[in-house]
């Protein structure tokens, strides 16, 4: 096979075919959303294993959101399956999904602002437990982890913008899952800030989390990634190592313009 050759094998959407340690525990197969006359997934597949980070990158409107959606059980793919640890996903309601072991973060945080921050951090614990004891004690474990155990009784309002961000972290991770998925939750984020959350994640790895990351800082995102995928207009169209990807032509089509990973 010749270099050219296996640099496009390399970032193929068909990310099976790249040699990647662990086994798999998320799957998505050929899934599909439309919205009226929108085809906003086209028969997206990517798949994660076990202890990995995944960069999911592309331009506005190229889908991720969308994807995220139709794997955590905001709303079902209009076609194509979901399956976590094997079992198929797609089409559950969002709370069976996170029992499950799959939780996510959203793009614009919305905590309870006049509970406290534990009881904040509580609400994702009470997927696994109806006790408040035993949830009050998830949610102050997960607390000292990002950093707010200082604030524990503090109003989620008053947070800052960076704290809240922590506080949407505690939250998903509260609900102690195997994989998580995160919506650029470093929008907004100091450059001190953006580090102190890289380390979170390289922490939550370090526990046996996966980890699946929609984020614009590319260089934080090519920095901490195992490997990225790349949706343009609801399809797949790479996936590598992330010093691979950036320099994929179509990649740098679909950004008019290229990376710098190192920057």
């Amino acid at each position: 096979m010749s270099a050219d050759e296996t640099n496009a094998q390399s970032v193929d959407d068909a990310d099976a075919d790249i040699d990647r340690d662990g086994e798999q525990i998320l799957s998505v197969e050929g899934v599909g959303k439309r919205f009226s006359g929108l085809q906003a997934l086209d028969d997206v597949d990517m798949t994660v294993n076990r202890g990995e980070i995944i960069g999911l990158i592309g331009p506005n409107g190229a889908g991720k959101t969308t994807l995220f959606n139709c794997i955590s059980g905001a709303f079902p793919p209009t076609s194509g399956t979901v399956r976590l640890d094997g079992e198929v996903i797609s089409g559950l309601p969002a709370h069976k999904i996170a029992r499950a072991g799959l939780a996510r973060t959203f793009q614009i945080t919305r905590p309870l602002e006049e509970l406290t921050v534990v009881e904040n951090a509580m609400v994702g614990a009470h997927i696994h437990t109806r006790r408040r004891g035993e949830a009050r004690e998830i949610a102050m474990e997960t607390l000292e982890f990002v950093g707010l155990a200082d604030k524990a009784e503090e109003e989620a309002g008053e947070l800052t913008v960076g704290a809240q961000k922590r506080l949407e972290l505690a939250r998903a991770v509260s609900t102690r899952p195997e994989i998580l998925l995160l919506d650029e939750i470093m929008a907004g984020l100091t450059p001190s800030e953006s580090n102190q959350m890289l380390d979170l994640f390289r922490q939550l790895r370090e526990r046996g989390t996966s980890l699946l990351i929609i984020e614009h800082d590319m260089k934080a995102i090519m920095n901490i990634s195992d490997y990225v995928k790349v949706l343009d207009q609801g399809k797949g169209i790479a996936f590598g190592a992330p010093e691979t990807v950036v320099e994929d032509d179509r990649v740098i089509e679909a950004y008019i313009g290229g990376f710098d990973v190192d920057a």
